[in-house]
């Protein structure tokens, strides 16, 4: 018998459909998007980066509501391990971008810490290790923006762990956990980042569930994860290996994952993100029709 997951709100991103800049020619255009994702049976998505859906309210408002689609959550990225020095830039962007997600309706603003290499040129930005020091500037800057966040904006910050990225592995994620206060600062748990960095996303709901605040579901190619992890590969070379893969055919099982989730006995989102940055224009739909199967195959 099919589980029920009636506490599981699932939608996609434009991140499914190759979409990783505000402007780019390799990627679809927004409106091409717009009527894909909705003809492939979500009603829930994210904003995705800020300035590549339109970014008046009025409207976005009436773009979404003519395919009868709802914002979740907006993007922002963030360095706020250098320290107060960073604020004021911090600030200004995510002001952009939680204004936005605002006026959609929205509750919820995923946070992405830096990369500490670039994702498109591998070139080493910072060391791949955080300090003390920046481990504290980290929690600290992460509790001032969820305040403040709440504060001006009443969203919600979910931060996500990402590949090449400080908040990455188990030990990095649960450190991060354990010095921030949950009033403040809780997770965007996404499934195939946290599997691309060794974590074990059932255990992680299992542990810490109170601070899941939000899901990305991906998979990983357990083989292509092997070569990357073998020749170091940084993330953009990955994805356009196909480390990320279309469910149900790589790890973690989304399953359990879901089903843990729907035991916290609290409403979350669970956006589908399958990164395949630059990928042909034709590839995101079947896949994402398919994807939706599946997950109604789960019972979400």
């Amino acid at each position: 018998m099919t589980p029920v997951l009636d506490r599981i709100r699932v939608g996609s991103a434009p991140d499914s459909w190759g979409v990783w800049f505000a402007d780019d020619p390799q990627q679809v255009p927004w409106q091409r998007f717009l009527d894909e994702v909705a003809e492939a049976g979500y009603s829930w998505i994210e904003l995705g980066p800020y300035g590549y859906l339109p970014t008046d309210p009025v409207r976005l408002t009436d773009e979404l509501d003519r395919r009868s689609l709802k914002v979740s959550a907006g993007t922002v990225f963030t360095g706020l391990h250098r320290g107060p020095a960073v604020w004021e830039s911090t600030w200004e962007h995510v002001s952009q971008v939680a204004s936005l997600t605002q006026a959609m309706g929205a509750r919820h603003l995923v946070v992405i810490p830096s990369f500490w290499r670039d994702d498109k040129t591998a070139e080493i930005l910072e060391p791949p290790e955080l300090t003390a020091e920046q481990w504290g500037h980290l929690a600290r800057g992460m509790e001032r923006l969820g305040r403040q966040v709440k504060e001006t904006y009443g969203l919600d910050i979910v931060v996500h762990p990402h590949a090449d990225t400080h908040i990455d592995t188990e030990a990095n994620v649960e450190r991060f956990l354990d010095s921030t206060d949950s009033d403040l600062v809780n997770l965007c748990l996404d499934t195939g980042h946290y599997a691309y960095c060794g974590g074990d996303s059932v255990k992680l709901i299992e542990t810490y569930g109170e601070r899941i605040g939000y899901l990305h579901l991906k998979q990983v190619d357990p083989d292509i994860l092997a070569e990357v992890v073998a020749n170091e590969l940084p993330f953009g070379p990955a994805v356009r290996r196909g480390v990320m893969c279309e469910p149900p055919g790589g790890v973690p099982a989304l399953e359990p994952v879901l089903q843990a989730a729907q035991n916290l006995g609290v409403d979350l989102f669970a956006i589908v993100e399958q990164d395949m940055y630059p990928c042909d224009p034709d590839k995101p739909l079947p896949i994402a029709v398919r994807t939706r199967k599946f997950l109604r195959s789960c019972g979400a």
